[in-house]
């Protein structure tokens, strides 16, 4: 039988339960996710980085070049973005094809 001391054992079962805590991030992530008006999806800053491959400043600077049409939150004033809305911005910048 082989013997665990319990000091690696502590190590081994916090390593499990950051696993655990790093895919429940994930999920909340997919679950914000939100449906909007038309069907349309709801994309947060970091989803919106995440799905163009930039970062949230280069979001915040098509916010500020008025490229692309955000929605702000008045009780923590969190950035959306319909992606429908984001999805045409692409198809003029000739990233997608219809």
């Amino acid at each position: 039988m082989m013997y665990i001391d319990n000091e690696v054992l502590e190590k081994m079962i916090l390593t499990i339960v950051e696993g655990f805590d790093r895919i429940e991030k994930k999920l909340d992530r997919m679950n914000r996710l939100k449906e909007c008006l038309d069907g349309d999806t709801l994309l947060d800053n970091y989803d919106l980085a995440q799905l163009l491959g930039v970062t949230q400043r280069t979001i915040a600077r098509y916010r500020e070049k008025g490229l692309i049409r955000y929605y702000q939150t008045n009780r923590n004033g969190k950035n959306f973005y319909r992606s429908s809305e984001i999805q045409e911005f692409l198809l003029q910048r000739g990233k997608v094809r219809k």
